[in-house]
């Protein structure tokens, strides 16, 4: 009888396996790439600075206070904003998740405003609430509302009907149902509609920025870009990637914390 081998098992390509160094390695190769092309000429400095230059072009901001400012001021408009865009999200979406009456109401009605773009509203908004803050912030939490009320009830409806079912068949009450059973199944969804709603407020506050703001990024990379300073304008990009991956990491951690039984 031939030797009976054993089969090698051939599900590890559906199991992700941290790579950590591999990111910052491709990352490393793409900036000497951007680096080699524009010492050598083949990008000119016009069109897209070197590395060198944009580094060079963030020290002078930092050194000055410039950075500082223009942050701080996008940071006073993103964090009130996405705060009461995602309360009024949740709340309106947890609803529709969990009363028929309230789904049956609120679909319509999102499906109806999602499609539309947040920053066309702004001029509506400003006559409402004046050229000031307040009109920029309304715009991010009306932009952060629907993904987020969008992914609520969709987490909900994502729960498998047969743990609330156990659930009931044990005698639990509806309240601690949807704590114990529902909210926590829901979860990983809401997180993830968190990821999208922030990036959604990072790229409104920029546009509203750019319409009507003295101070904030989007108000430096636009004035930036008018006088062609390309340099500094991709430095305002930098900050907004920075300011991204800063977000991405928080909401990372919140992620980790609350999703401790996974």
């Amino acid at each position: 009888m031939p030797e009976r081998r054993p089969v090698p098992f051939r599900g590890g390509g559906f199991n992700p396996v941290p790579r950590r160094a591999l990111p910052w390695g491709v990352f490393a190769a793409l900036i000497a790439l951007w680096q080699a092309a524009s010492s050598s000429g083949l990008l000119p400095a016009l069109f897209l600075p070197s590395p060198l230059a944009v580094v060079k072009a963030l020290e002078a901001l930092a050194a000055d206070g410039t950075l500082m400012v223009h942050v701080t001021a996008s940071l006073k408009r993103i964090v009130p904003g996405w705060i009461i865009g995602t309360a009024a999200g949740l709340a309106v979406g947890l609803a529709m998740g969990i009363f028929s009456a309230a789904r049956a109401a609120g679909i319509p009605i999102v499906s109806a405003l999602f499609p539309i773009p947040k920053i066309a509203l702004l001029p509506l908004l400003i006559l409402w609430f004046g050229i000031g803050e307040p009109s920029k912030i309304a715009t991010i939490a009306l932009g952060v509302f629907f993904p987020t009320t969008i992914s609520a009830y969709s987490a909900c409806d994502s729960v498998p009907r047969n743990l609330i079912r156990m659930a009931q068949s044990f005698g639990l009450p509806p309240v601690d149902i949807v704590l114990k059973v529902l909210l926590p199944g829901a979860m990983p969804g809401i997180l993830a509609g968190f990821r999208i709603s922030a990036s959604v407020a990072l790229l409104l506050v920029v546009a509203a920025e750019m319409i009507g703001a003295e101070y904030g990024i989007g108000a430096f990379v636009l004035t930036a870009g008018n006088l062609m300073q390309t340099d500094q304008l991709l430095a305002g990009v930098v900050m907004l990637s920075i300011l991204g991956l800063l977000i991405a990491w928080s909401l990372g951690t919140l992620e980790r914390r609350l999703l401790r039984w996974r």
